[in-house]
């Protein structure tokens, strides 16, 4: 692909809590979008906007120039692009794959080789700001693979985040990610205690935040979930699920880097923990659920 036009037909792979608003800002910009979700309910917004419905990503990939994909697991990944009607057999040459699941660096990069086979342009661009970044497009999102399709397709990038950074081969894009996780990590388990702590001392928690959030110990976390967690509100920008499943890639990573990463294990063992009751599709602010008790 040399030029990325508005007559140039996008395919979304996955509609879910983030995939819906990055689809709609798509569809917004004026491009034709073709759709699949493995429950369509959740694409009906789209296709009354004017996207078209495809029943298989086997549609998808056949009607469309770019392909989007953004589903749960790695294994979701790995049947997407790879399965027996794996995507990458129906693209056409010259076209760009765009995974941003957070999915393994190893998977990712398998999945750029086959591509290079079949004359297809594969980029892992995982995302971070959970659903609040998705719907006001201002996505972090991390790239890997080669820099030429990048640049050709930053345009369409910029549609869905407000910083959108090329960091190297395919690959590049998941491990960024996974620094990313490691960091959120060990911050939930902080800003947690933090809430925690002011409760149990008498203090306003709201004035709290407002004294803490501008200073040293700002950060996302601090600003948009612990208001959730006051409120009470567990509803998931991001499942305990997927973060379980992120924090165990890294860890895996890690291990192969002989890297030590004790707060990753601490907070791992944590949501697992309150995975176990029953918290698995809250988002990931419940964890004060597990300390409180």
């Amino acid at each position: 692909m040399k030029k990325l036009t508005k007559q140039l037909v996008i395919g979304f792979i996955g509609t879910g809590v983030m995939g819906k608003s990055m689809a709609a800002h798509i569809l917004g910009a004026g491009f034709p979008l073709v759709v699949y979700n493995r429950t369509k309910e959740k694409a009906i917004d789209l296709i009354q906007r004017g996207a078209k419905w495809a029943d298989t990503p086997r549609e998808v990939a056949e009607a469309s120039d770019v392909v989007i994909t953004i589903v749960g697991y790695p294994s979701d990944v790995e049947g997407i692009y790879l399965g027996e009607n794996g995507i990458l057999q129906y693209m056409k040459q010259g076209s760009v794959a765009i995974d941003m699941t957070t999915s393994s660096p190893k998977l990712a990069v398998e999945i750029y080789g086959k591509g290079v086979d079949k004359g297809i342009s594969v980029l892992d661009a995982p995302v971070s700001g959970g659903d609040i970044g998705a719907k006001e497009a201002r996505l972090s999102i991390m790239v890997g693979g080669e820099e030429e399709s990048f640049e050709v397709i930053k345009p369409l990038l910029d549609l869905l985040g407000s910083n959108v950074v090329y960091q190297g081969k395919a690959g590049s894009g998941q491990h960024t990610k996974m620094c990313n996780q490691i960091a959120i990590a060990s911050n939930m388990m902080g800003v947690t205690e933090a809430l925690l702590y002011a409760k149990k001392s008498g203090l306003n928690p709201e004035s709290v935040l407002k004294s803490i959030t501008s200073g040293a110990a700002g950060s996302w976390s601090l600003s948009n979930l612990v208001p959730r967690m006051i409120d009470h509100d567990y509803a998931p920008g991001f499942y305990i699920k997927h973060f379980i499943k992120d924090l165990k890639i890294a860890l895996d990573s890690a291990k192969d880097m002989e890297l030590r990463t004790p707060g990753l294990q601490l907070a791992l063992s944590l949501y697992e923990e309150l995975a176990m009751k029953g918290e698995e599709n809250s988002g990931t602010q419940a964890l004060i659920k597990l300390l409180e008790d």
